[in-house]
């Protein structure tokens, strides 16, 4: 029973993030966070004795329950349609942006194959976002086989560390049974395609973290406690995945 109050605060926690989410349209996210707030409180509901108690704890459930099958109902409905359209807003030095936090609504079990398109993966900084981001994807709730990378080509004497460093990253994730394709082009956009269908819109690309004060400051290790620049991310979600 000592356990049930840190239990329950992490729950409200989590479904007070989802009402919000909620109330600003972010459905997808607001889901995701909807079904974690509702196992959270389905384990204070096993853990608590008293009868009032249990029957509060139902009450709750289910209508957060039926909300997160409307939400459900409703995404799959504009998804269907071709018209799911969703848009966070990232401020300046904002955090709680990480890379997982970021596409872990949009990332199933069904996910095998990804598609970047980012003309800045050229700098150190911005090969080691890449590489965070391949992180994310391997500890993620999916079986991602093949990663395709879109990018300009780095000129003079910095071409050679951008060669080696995806040289370097390709092996790498050909460990862990990952396939990494390469292309580079002149081009000026940015956009991230999931075999599941969905597709992430970000203004500034993968490179929207601010530089850290300092290698000991808060939010060098974890992307999450980093700082971001002022970027809007667009979501949208498509039958048909484009290829390179």
């Amino acid at each position: 029973m000592a356990q049930v109050p840190g239990m329950e605060t992490s729950a409200i926690s989590v479904l007070k993030r989802a009402v919000e989410l909620d109330q600003t349209s972010r459905f997808q996210e607001s889901l995701v966070c909807y079904q974690e707030g509702i196992q959270l409180l389905m384990d204070v509901l096993k853990a608590v004795k008293d009868d009032s108690k249990k029957f509060h704890y139902r009450e709750k459930i289910k209508g957060y329950m039926d909300r997160a099958e409307q939400i459900k109902v409703h995404v799959n409905q504009l998804k269907e349609e071709g018209k799911y359209h969703e848009q966070i807003r990232i401020a300046e030095d904002a955090t709680g942006y990480s890379y997982d936090a970021l596409f872990r609504p949009y990332i199933n079990e069904g996910l095998t194959e990804v598609w970047v398109e980012d003309p800045y993966i050229r700098h150190i900084h911005q090969l080691y976002n890449f590489l965070r981001f391949c992180e994310m994807l391997l500890k993620a709730c999916c079986k991602v086989t093949r990663i395709h990378l879109l990018t300009s080509q780095e000129e003079g004497e910095n071409s050679s560390q951008q060669a080696s460093a995806l040289l370097e990253l390709r092996q790498s994730l050909e460990s862990q049974r990952v396939r990494l394709d390469v292309q580079y082009s002149t081009f000026h956009d940015r956009e991230i395609r999931f075999d599941n269908g969905w597709i992430i819109k970000i203004g500034r690309g993968l490179d929207y973290f601010k530089k850290p004060k300092g290698r000991f400051s808060i939010g060098y290790c974890d992307y999450d406690l980093r700082q971001c620049q002022e970027t809007t991310v667009d979501i949208f979600h498509t039958k048909h995945t484009k290829t390179l």
